[in-house]
């Protein structure tokens, strides 16, 4: 072969090669600069509790940080607008929760799809949910709530992380369920929420457990029940809401979502450290704190999630004939 033949092979074949060359580099090369992890409520709660173990997970292992971005509104619209319209590209991720399931339905109207609009990545961890009430409420015990409830129809202020989150949907479950009609009152978040419940404003939460522990410990909360279908490590003492209310079970799941068309090999990369996270002593210790147990898996198995989570709340929506606040 001469000299000019082998060059000019070897340019045709170097040349066949670039059009892979950029997603290949770009996957190498992510993150290239800060990513956003927005969550739709505001700072406090369980939501931006777990994007915040994470973030700091992937900030340690990517070498950018990850960086929490708290957009409370509309239940978590707003934020999840903000992610499913965003470059694709691995740069702005959400912390997908309840909410990206029950607004499917809650909301008449949405300027997305959040099936159609996301990309799931990977599910973090599901943490059980816990009865509260202020130390001044007179109920001690899950039957005597409902007794008092009962007694004192629309009397009873249920305050929530917003309209369509996870303790709301809990709440209201609960009130089917119980036949009993305590007064909706939405907050921006559950740490707004917590806030108001401290100061006795209101006077029940259906909480997630990632910031309420220490407040429960040291008496300034009483709680009375977990909502999950078994006892909660977190919280071995406390009965299952279920022993009184037959057939009661809700528990709240986090995961990451990316925008719509986000390269698979970002997703792969994001997922394999978000479940490597899931398997670190020192990470499953600080999941476990807050009454976290790890999910993981791929992102079918998410998406899979999310899927049944929103079958399941549309129809207790549909069946309470719940509007938006």
């Amino acid at each position: 072969m001469t000299h000019s033949r082998r060059r000019f092979l070897n340019m045709v074949v170097g040349a066949a090669a670039l059009p892979a060359l950029p997603n290949i580099v770009r996957a190498r090369a992510y993150p290239t600069r800060p990513v956003r992890i927005v969550v739709g409520f505001a700072a406090g709660g369980g939501v931006d509790i777990t994007a915040r173990l994470i973030g700091q997970w992937l900030s340690d292992r990517l070498g950018q940080p990850f960086v929490v971005e708290n957009r409370p509104g509309a239940a978590g619209n707003l934020g999840t607008e903000a992610v499913v319209n965003a470059p694709p590209d691995g740069h702005t991720l959400l912390l997908a929760t309840i909410p990206n399931a029950v607004n499917a339905t809650l909301y008449e109207k949405l300027n997305f799809n959040f099936i159609r609009d996301s990309t799931p990545v990977a599910g973090i961890t599901r943490v059980p949910m816990v009865i509260l009430v202020h130390p001044s409420f007179p109920a001690k015990t899950v039957p005597e709530l409902i007794a008092y409830a009962k007694a004192n129809p629309g009397k009873v202020t249920m305050a929530s992380a917003g309209t369509g989150s996870g303790p709301h949907m809990a709440g209201e479950l609960f009130n089917f369920m119980a036949g009993v009609n305590m007064v909706h009152i939405p907050y921006r978040g559950q740490g707004p929420a917590l806030n108001d419940l401290l100061g006795g404003q209101v006077q029940v939460l259906f909480a997630t457990t990632p910031g309420t522990s220490d407040f429960i410990r040291t008496g300034k909360l009483r709680a009375l029940a977990v909502t999950t279908p078994t006892r909660a490590e977190v919280f071995a003492e406390l009965p299952r809401a279920g022993d009184f209310v037959r057939g009661y079970e809700v528990s709240l799941w986090y995961g990451i979502a990316a925008p719509k068309n986000t390269p698979v090999e970002i997703i792969e990369t994001l997922n394999r450290e978000i479940n490597a996270a899931l398997t670190d002593a020192r990470m499953k210790a600080k999941f476990g704190e807050i009454g976290g147990e790890p999910i993981g898996g791929s992102p079918s198995e998410l998406g899979k999630l999310i899927a049944d989570e929103t079958d399941k709340w549309g129809k207790v929506v549909k069946f309470t004939g719940l509007k938006p606040d």
